[in-house]
C-alpha cells in the first residue's frame, strides 16, 4: 500500500479552546477520541484528520508548516476567524490569483486564510 496522508497533529495547552475553533471554523465535529485529546474527522474521511494533543508549553516562535483555509470573502473569512477568538497578524499577500491573510488560532498557531480569483481551489496564490 502506498504512503497517504492521513492528518495533522496540533500541540496546545487548551485543547478544548483550539479545538472548538477549528471545529467551528471548519464545520468538523469531533469524532472519537484518546481521553485528553480531540479529533476532527476519522480515519476513513476524505479530508486529513485534525488531532489536538496536550501540551505542557505554548507555542514559542514561527510555525514552520501551517495550514491554508479557503474562503469565498476574505474580509467575511477574517471576521469569522476574530469572532472564533483568532486574530489577523497583520500580514498579507495580494497575488494575481488572489489574497492570501495570515491569521492566529486562540493559541497563536498561524494559519492562511485565502481567497482565489475565479480560479478552482488549490490552483490559485500560495501560502506564505
Amino acid at each position: 500500500m502506498p504512503n497517504r496522508w492521513v492528518g495533522v497533529t496540533v500541540d496546545c495547552v487548551n485543547v478544548e479552546r483550539v479545538s472548538a475553533f477549528w471545529s467551528r471554523l471548519l464545520d468538523r465535529p469531533p469524532g472519537p477520541s484518546r481521553p485528553g485529546w480531540v479529533y476532527l474527522g476519522g480515519p476513513g474521511d476524505p479530508q486529513p484528520r485534525l488531532v489536538f494533543q496536550p501540551a505542557t508549553e505554548p507555542k514559542r516562535g514561527k510555525v514552520r508548516l501551517h495550514l491554508d483555509v479557503a474562503v469565498d470573502d476574505i474580509h467575511r473569512g477574517m471576521a469569522e476567524v476574530v469572532a472564533l477568538g483568532g486574530r489577523f497578524t497583520g500580514e498579507r499577500h495580494d497575488h494575481d490569483g488572489g489574497v492570501v491573510v495570515v491569521m492566529t488560532d486562540p493559541e497563536e498557531h498561524e494559519f492562511c486564510l485565502v481567497q482565489y480569483d475565479g480560479q478552482p481551489s488549490g490552483a490559485g496564490p500560495e501560502g506564505r
